[in-house]
């Protein structure tokens, strides 16, 4: 799937939701001074085209307060703030995008093209191990979302990884 193919799924997917508008240019530019790095093209041609927020399995984090939430934060800046731990950061470049529910989070790396994917899962062993990269591109994570096979809890070859951390 092309990325045009993937935008045209998604806004078929949230007909009828109710969302956000779409982003503005200097929403985008924002988080990306924030995170200190591009945002993915996929993931910035989703809000600036999309919505902003809203869209995805669990509906992605706004970009800014836009009334309409999608998490337990206003925006994507609180998301990540929220993960700005001195004793445990996230990678360089690595922001929240998606609350899953039970302190599960989605996250995508700004420092890639393709928006590699990474999941927070803290119920799976030890805060340790709780992010782990997930070998997806933004593309590929999506088209399992358009295609109903995204697990609805922990992913399973991350539970299979848990059972050997050393921490249970």
């Amino acid at each position: 799937m092309t990325d045009d193919d993937l935008i045209l799924a998604v806004r078929e997917q949230v007909a009828g939701r109710e969302l956000p508008e779409p982003a503005a240019e200097d929403d985008v530019r924002a988080v990306e001074q924030m995170v200190g790095h591009p945002m993915p093209p996929l993931l910035r041609r989703l809000y600036l085209e999309v919505a902003n927020g809203g869209f995805g399995a669990w509906g992605v984090v706004s970009l800014t307060d836009t009334g309409d939430w999608f998490s337990d934060c206003a925006d994507i800046a609180e998301a990540y703030r929220d993960f700005a731990d001195p004793e445990s950061p996230l990678p360089p470049g690595v922001a929240p995008i998606m609350d899953r529910g039970c302190a599960m989070w989605a996250l995508i790396d700004f420092r890639t093209a393709d928006g590699r994917m990474w999941d927070w899962d803290p119920n799976l062993c030890c805060m340790e191990h709780a992010l782990a990269p997930l070998g997806q591109s933004l593309a590929e994570w999506l088209s399992d979302w358009l295609n109903g096979v995204m697990p609805d809890g922990p992913y399973p070859h991350r539970e299979l990884a848990a059972k050997d951390c050393s921490a249970r």
